[in-house]
């Protein structure tokens, strides 16, 4: 592990210093508002957190992230909380002063799944697509800010009774890029 490390390290460095490219690893988290798109649920607040890397060149940048994600649904009195491990590759276009807009696919892995305490992950499908897009923010000192809307695309319902379930969420993060190499 401490071998792959150095060498991802090592890569990292030599890619910045070679070209104009500014590279940048971080950690964020935040607040999620989810519900499904069905009719009859209502928005559940939880929350997000892991790891970002970016690649800047000039005025776009490639930011790939691993994130844990609670999401879910209320269904009247019950809660349908479902944890998802979410690997989101957000293109970056860079307007003025760290302000940006961001687009990408998102690929999730179903972790949980819990209807008011019973697991329900069997009736769920084992992974979710979804397009993000949102705003973002680079401050000058390390810190970011970002602001999401993610559109499930694949139905993520194995359970004939709830066809056609997709998943929406708002995501409000911060971040912080605690190593950054290049411009």
């Amino acid at each position: 592990m401490k071998k792959i490390f150095i060498l991802a390290f090592t890569v990292l460095v030599s890619l910045s210093a070679q070209a104009q490219v500014q590279v940048a690893l971080g950690l964020k988290g935040g607040a999620n508002i989810s519900k499904f798109d069905d009719a009859s649920s209502d928005n559940f607040t939880s929350f997000h957190g892991g790891a970002f890397a970016l690649f800047k060149l000039t005025k776009i940048g490639i930011q790939p992230e691993l994130l844990y994600s609670l999401q879910g649904s209320k269904f009247g009195p019950d809660d349908l909380k479902t944890s998802y491990v979410n690997i989101p590759v957000m293109l970056k276009l860079y307007l003025v002063a760290g302000l940006n807009v961001q687009a990408g696919p998102q690929f999730g892995f179903l972790n949980s799944a819990k209807l008011d305490g019973a697991n329900v992950k069997g009736s769920l499908k084992s992974s979710d697509t979804s397009l993000n897009f949102g705003l973002g923010w680079d401050l000058p000192f390390g810190v970011t800010l970002d602001a999401r809307y993610n559109l499930g695309l694949s139905d993520i319902s194995d359970d004939p009774s709830f066809d056609g379930l997709k998943s929406r969420v708002i995501q409000l993060s911060v971040g912080y890029k605690i190593l950054k190499f290049g411009n």
